[in-house]
């Protein structure tokens, strides 16, 4: 295995068979010791967290691979903190796509003025710049365009599949009576005919997930989705 990209939430190693493999780390996003799935830091270590993203992040990926949603998933080692995935190119230096079910976070810091938190969104798909110095700024279909990162039919598929997986997750979370605020996804081109396929993660540490209006802690939120009762 060969070291090829240290990030703030897991490593990447290439195998010799093609594939690589992505070690989950501990380290979770946020700020002065507090969790947000929108920080661009590693803001504090939680132990477990590692293993509690892969164990989520396993379990909804075959979910999305039984309904044959393309995804660069192939298998995981939950004991081990790893997970065997094709290879991908992302879209220019890498894309977010959040998809919105309620009024929170940096959506109802920058349109406050027109809404109120936790107001409900109708799966509003909203595309960031994996850009840390410009605290990821969003960036309109025309944008991206223009700019050569996606082109408009590419974009009508990332959006679209943005929809269908958020409703995948958000019925899976209503089926223990969770609420799913929103959700943060990445996307590149994997296999031969660069087909867009889900890449990454869908863990705790990728969405804001509430029951009777309190907000779940990602630990907390795998052990609920998964439990038997």
């Amino acid at each position: 295995m060969k070291l090829v990209y240290t990030g703030k939430t897991k490593n990447v190693y290439a195998l010799e068979d093609g594939n690589y493999l992505l070690k989950f780390k501990d380290d979770v996003t946020g700020e002065d010791g507090k969790f947000d799935p929108g920080a661009n830091s590693v803001g504090l270590t939680i132990e477990g967290a590692g293993k509690a993203g892969l164990k989520l992040t396993k379990f909804f990926f075959e979910i999305l691979n039984e309904k044959e949603i393309p995804t660069h998933y192939i298998d995981a080692n939950i004991e081990e903190s790893t997970m065997k995935v094709k290879p991908a190119t992302v879209f220019g230096q890498g894309l977010e796509v959040i998809c919105r079910y309620r009024a929170v976070g940096s959506f109802l810091r920058r349109y406050g003025k027109y809404t109120q938190e936790g107001q409900e969104l109708d799966a509003f798909v909203e595309v960031t710049l994996k850009d840390d110095i410009r605290q990821d700024p969003p960036i309109s279909e025309d944008a991206l365009h223009m700019l050569n990162i996606l082109s408009k039919d590419e974009y009508k598929v990332l959006k679209s599949l943005t929809k269908e997986i958020g409703n995948v997750v958000k019925e899976e979370l209503a089926k223990k009576d969770i609420d799913l605020y929103d959700i943060k996804f990445e996307f590149g081109r994997v296999g031969e005919d660069n087909a867009i396929a889900l890449i990454d993660e869908i863990s705790g540490g990728n969405m804001r997930a509430y029951k009777n209006g309190e907000y779940i802690e990602p630990l907390e939120l795998e052990k609920l989705i998964l439990s038997h009762s």
